[in-house]
């Protein structure tokens, strides 16, 4: 498996599908599927059983989305950028290939 050039706490634009367009933060990176789930984006709806700890009802959730229809938002200017992998100082950074600047 490749390196990964987005990381849990990233903000990341959608560039497909049907939440094309929409900005989020990633909250969960699932490797092995190679998917990730972001916040407010492919939201559905499920229907819960009331418990002893749970009223239940509708519950809103995100599911996961690949991670090939997202790309990382640059910091600077909030445009979607790839994303490059330098050694700076002996350690591995993740690089703006648009701007050149460091994302970390």
């Amino acid at each position: 498996m490749d390196k990964w050039r987005i990381r849990k706490g990233d903000t990341v634009q959608v560039i497909s599908g049907k939440d094309k367009g929409v900005k989020g933060e990633i909250l969960r990176v699932l490797r092995d599927e190679r998917r990730i789930v972001v916040k407010g984006v492919n939201v559905c709806t499920r229907h819960k059983k009331p418990s002893m700890n749970n009223p239940g009802g509708l519950i809103k959730q995100e599911k996961s989305i690949h991670a090939s229809n997202v790309m990382l938002v640059d910091s600077s200017d909030g445009k979607p950028v790839r994303v490059s992998m330098k050694v700076i100082d002996g350690k591995k950074v993740r690089v703006s290939k648009r701007t050149g600047s460091v994302i970390d």
